[in-house]
Parts: structure tokens; C-alpha cells; sequence
């Protein structure tokens, strides 16, 4: 009874194996991504790579477990969920309200240690932000904050 258990078990990991969703992976970068919209330090562009755009861009680097099943459903919810909250790709399709909200709220999770997510940061240890690098985004995201706010029409 265990064998055949054990072999049912065995036959539908391996089918789910061939189950796969899409990949986030958009090598053209539209006029509505962060980059394109503003000008973006190589300081913060670094940063933001290395720790945020995996789950926050149309561009993930994957890494050799996304291709066992059911890995890869997990992390593609994880990474559909993070774009949902926010997509730098995508930045520009925001109302110029929503764009200063997110702006903020990046500033405020990074200094409250909410992003990067620790499920991320187990794994991808060089996206643990030293706290330079929270300073580095902390200071740049609430000034592109007040720079399109000012330039915002009234």
C-alpha cells in the first residue's frame, strides 16, 4: 500500500512539472517604465535591481528552483502580487497622485524593514539593503515624491 502511495505521489510530481506558468521576462522597456519617466541615479538603479525588481518589474531574473513544480507557482503569485502593489515597469500608467503614494510608501517600508520581503532576502542574500542603501532609497524615493508633486499640475 505505501508503494503504490509512494508511486501515485512520484507519477504526479512529475506531471505537475509540466504545468508552468509564463514568465515575467519583457526585454522591451515601455514608455510608462520608472526609467523612462525619470532619471534614476546609478546609486538607486543598483539597488533597485538587485532587490526589488524581481518581484516589482515585467523582468525577474529566475533562479534554477523556479523550474520545480510546486516552486514555481509560488514564486509566480509572489512576484503577480508584488507587481499588483507595484510595477516600476508600469510606473507611468499611475495618476501622478498614485505615482507620489507609491513613491512614499516604498521610503516607509524600506525604513520600517517591510521590503525587501525576508522570504526574498533568505535566499537572494545580495538584496539585503545595508543601511546605506535604505538611506540611499529612503531619500531618493521622497524626493522623486516632492519633484512630481511640484511638478504636478494644480
Amino acid at each position: 500500500m505505501v508503494k503504490k502511495i509512494f508511486i501515485i505521489l512520484l507519477v504526479a510530481f512529475v506531471a505537475i512539472q509540466f504545468i508552468r506558468p509564463e514568465k515575467n521576462n519583457n526585454a522591451t522597456a515601455s514608455a510608462d517604465d520608472l526609467n523612462a519617466l525619470y532619471p534614476i541615479p546609478d546609486s538607486v538603479q543598483h539597488i533597485l535591481k538587485k532587490a526589488c525588481y524581481d518581484c516589482h518589474s515585467n523582468n525577474t531574473a529566475y533562479p534554477w528552483y523556479f523550474n520545480i513544480q510546486p516552486v514555481t507557482w509560488w514564486m509566480d503569485d509572489h512576484i503577480e502580487e508584488g507587481k499588483d502593489e507595484l510595477n516600476f515597469s508600469e510606473f507611468g500608467k499611475r495618476k501622478i497622485e498614485g505615482r507620489i503614494k507609491k513613491l512614499k510608501k516604498v521610503a516607509k517600508e524600506v525604513e520600517e524593514g517591510e521590503m525587501p520581503l525576508d522570504s526574498y532576502t533568505w535566499i537572494h542574500k545580495d538584496a539585503v539593503l545595508t543601511e546605506q542603501e535604505k538611506n540611499t532609497i529612503i531619500t531618493w524615493a521622497r524626493s522623486l515624491s516632492e519633484q512630481i508633486a511640484m511638478q504636478a499640475p494644480k
